[in-house]
């Protein structure tokens, strides 16, 4: 049996990211997927919507059929 994961080469919050402490934040999507770590990737809040910075993901975690990430973000593009 197979187990099915997404490789993403963005990350898409959708609003539901949890800031740690200054510019760290925590993630979990549903699912098993894949992320490249330690090189600085888009974040937006829609698959369609702009960019909204820049982050670098220091951790992935899967457990649960669940994706934890811990990411930084380097760059914002916007305060909204």
């Amino acid at each position: 049996m197979g187990m099915p994961f997404e490789l993403n080469t963005m990350i898409v919050t959708k609003g539901r990211e949890k800031r740690l402490k200054d510019n760290y934040f925590t993630l979990e999507k549903q699912g098993y997927r894949l992320y490249p770590i330690d090189i600085p990737i888009d974040v937006r809040k829609t698959i369609e919507s702009e960019s909204s910075g820049t982050a670098v993901i220091s951790k992935v975690e899967w457990s649960s059929e669940k994706t934890m990430l811990t990411y930084q973000l380097v760059s914002l593009n916007s305060t909204n």
